[in-house]
């Protein structure tokens, strides 16, 4: 069943880029955007992370928090943050149980072919874990404004 605006958000526990935990629970009182996104060093990845490390003292002013998720390792997130200073976690989901806990995977086409892999999706969630908004057609190049609105 789709999450819907409203909806109570997916609890989570999982590990970020230096292995250290991250739960929803460590966000209470605070706005979080949780975004997922495909894949580590890929262009329209790297556009989405470097919009959100371009606004990210503006979000955080807004007092929302920014995680991303993917299926990548640490160690890959590890070089993605490195390459393009990116001030925010990144949560290495390899088993995908928060990607599935957000229904964040299915199948995808690209270039005619049919394969299963993560939607670009972002939830923003409020201070006491309620979905406050999902954006479904992100805007690579101006994500952080879409998650302001």
């Amino acid at each position: 069943m789709a999450l819907t605006e409203g909806d109570a958000a997916p609890k989570f526990e999982s590990v970020d880029q230096d292995g250290h935990p991250i739960s929803l629970a460590d966000f209470k009182g605070k706005k979080l955007a949780l975004y997922f996104y495909p894949k580590d060093m890929t262009p329209g990845c790297t556009t989405e992370s470097c919009d959100l490390r371009d606004n990210y003292q503006v979000l955080k002013s807004k007092g929302i928090e920014v995680v991303g998720v993917s299926a990548d390792s640490q160690k890959r997130h590890l070089k993605f943050i490195d390459k393009y200073d990116l001030p925010f976690r990144l949560i290495a989901d390899e088993e995908k149980e928060v990607i599935m806990a957000y229904g964040v995977w299915g199948r995808k086409k690209f270039m005619g072919k049919e394969y299963d892999g993560i939607f670009r999706k972002t939830f923003l969630i409020d201070e006491n874990g309620i979905i406050e908004k999902i954006i479904e057609k992100v805007k690579t190049k101006d994500h952080s404004n879409q998650i302001m609105e």
